[in-house]
């Protein structure tokens, strides 16, 4: 055999690749492939985020009520009567908003720093440490009618596990979802619980993939632990730190199966949320076109949050 022989691979790939595509194919470097690619996702981008927020905004310039035949258009009716003090929907969206930021203020802190000194500690080298990791996660793959039920029962004022264990130390009952500031307590207590799996999961994927060499740099310019935490982690985390921030300030101000669930928007209307008025106004009253707006511009307030954390954490040139 000489050397010019081909083996029974090396034919098949000539051929392939002297082959010219077939008539009506499309090549792998053709123009129009990664539009064709990407064709899925933007088909389903249109029809599940774009299409409904561009007909949510229609539906927010009419009186869109279930119970009508007909949809007036009203213009931007439903956002003036939300800046109206005396229109009925202007005190309790207001109350809704002011118990969103109540929740994000008091939840956020405790759900982006008690993750990452548990990411840290689970990303040293010690026996069981996978075992840990699993049950920091665990309780993020239940669903929040799960966790509802079980802190119903454990923040229960007459059998309730925790008044049980507090009345062991000699303290009395505490009205976990009657009383304030206790409500706020129980559903800040069990969103963190909840929830803090998942920021711990990112942090530990940020941390590991900072460099070991600068840690050994700054132990070499004589850096203790304090000063690596300051000088490498933090800088090697900022955009984990942006990407967390954002998404738990976006989901704590979404917030509505724990007050929905154990509080029930109590005591009174203390812990009503907007999204919980939202659905008061669009899916019990029939007020779909108001509760369009209360949403629209709930999410305005979103925007600029997220906008002014990512440029407060923004990583900076340096000249």
């Amino acid at each position: 055999m000489t050397s010019s022989t081909f083996t029974g691979a090396e034919a098949v790939e000539a051929a392939v690749t002297a082959s010219p595509p077939r008539r009506g194919g499309l090549r792998h470097n053709h123009p129009v492939t990664p539009y064709l690619m990407l064709l899925p996702y933007v088909l389903l981008l249109c029809a599940f985020v774009l299409g409904p927020a561009v007909f949510g905004i229609w539906v927010s310039l009419h009186d869109w009520d279930f119970l009508l035949p007909n949809k007036p258009f009203i213009g931007l009716q439903n956002y003036a009567d939300l800046l109206d003090p005396d229109s009925i929907t202007f005190e309790p969206f207001w109350k809704g908003m002011r118990a969103t930021a109540i929740f994000v203020v008091a939840s956020v802190p405790f759900l982006v720093l008690i993750p990452l000194g548990i990411a840290l500690l689970l990303n040293r080298t010690f026996p069981g440490r996978s075992m840990f990791r699993a049950i920091i996660f665990a309780p993020f793959v239940l669903g929040i009618a799960v966790i509802g039920v079980l802190f119903r029962y454990l923040l229960d004022s007459q059998f309730g596990l925790f008044n049980y264990l507090l009345g062991l130390v000699g303290i009395d009952p505490v009205g976990w979802t009657q009383t304030q500031p206790a409500a706020w307590v129980a559903l800040v207590g069990m969103t963190v619980w909840w929830t803090l799996g998942f920021n711990t999961v990112i942090y530990l994927a940020g941390l590991q993939g900072i460099p070991r060499d600068h840690y050994e740099a700054a132990s070499l310019d004589g850096a203790g632990s304090w000063q690596k935490f300051l000088y490498v982690t933090i800088p090697g985390l900022r955009n984990i730190l942006v990407f967390i921030l954002t998404t738990t300030v976006l989901a704590s101000a979404n917030m509505f199966g724990q007050s929905y669930l154990v509080t029930n928007g109590g005591p009174g209307d203390s812990t009503r949320t907007a999204i919980m008025v939202m659905t008061q106004e669009g899916l019990r009253s029939f007020k779909m076109g108001s509760a369009t707006a209360m949403s629209y511009i709930l999410a305005v307030f979103l925007i600029v949050i997220s906008a002014i954390n990512f440029l407060a954490l923004r990583e900076r040139d340096k000249k």
